[in-house]
């Protein structure tokens, strides 16, 4: 038997015992449900991330809610286009932007609990199979919102829904809650390297 033969006879057994494991993964996870997942980490891609799994809903022909807190009054690519080509979409934006940029607590609280009225009548209504509530954990951080009752709506939300929460942080119950968490690392930004924010890429 040649060398390549021999490569190719482990590579095949190497697979085999591969797709056995995964087979068995698969046939293991039966239940049927909603996902709760979050998106957190320092690093960028969260909301981007998101998007990428309204799209996917979108392929699915499902009914999507997308809430976004911190965003500013500048409208960003993916609301262009969500407005433009996605009706089946509910799009609803905070658009206070940033919390240096306002430096108004009061302000700031009342434009997070009318926002988190969006996202809790989303999250109450089984018509959406996914809500994307884009940047809550800040509002979590800076008590904003009560942290117990946003966690409890996300709980009780109806059982075949899907929601993404994204954002830096969010703390360890939000964290345990959740079925699926990811963290985003940051190891290199064209921003430090004085590039400036890309239309297309960065909003």
């Amino acid at each position: 038997m040649s060398d390549d033969d021999q490569k190719a006879q482990r590579h095949k057994a190497v697979m085999q015992k591969q797709k056995t494991k995964v087979d068995a993964r698969i046939a293991e996870a039966q239940q049927e449900q909603g996902i709760a997942l979050l998106l957190t980490g320092n690093g960028k891609g969260k909301s981007s991330s998101a998007f990428g799994m309204v799209m996917r809903a979108l392929g699915y022909g499902q009914k999507v809610g997308v809430v976004q807190f911190i965003k500013g009054e500048q409208l960003s690519g993916e609301e262009l286009y969500v407005r433009d080509h996605c009706p089946q979409v509910t799009f609803y934006q905070m658009g206070t932007g940033f919390t240096w940029n306002t430096q108004d607590r009061s302000g700031d609280i009342a434009a997070a609990e009318r926002t988190w009225a969006q996202a809790e009548a989303m999250l109450k209504d089984p018509a959406y199979q996914l809500v994307v509530v884009d940047e809550l954990t800040y509002m979590i951080a800076y008590k904003y919102l009560d942290e117990e009752k946003v966690l409890e709506v996300i709980k009780n939300r109806p059982s075949e829904q899907s929601v993404v929460v994204t954002g830096r942080g969010g703390g360890s119950a939000l964290q345990e809650l959740m079925d699926t968490v990811s963290e985003v690392k940051d190891v290199k930004h064209a921003f430090r390297a004085g590039i400036k924010a890309r239309k297309g890429v960065d909003y």
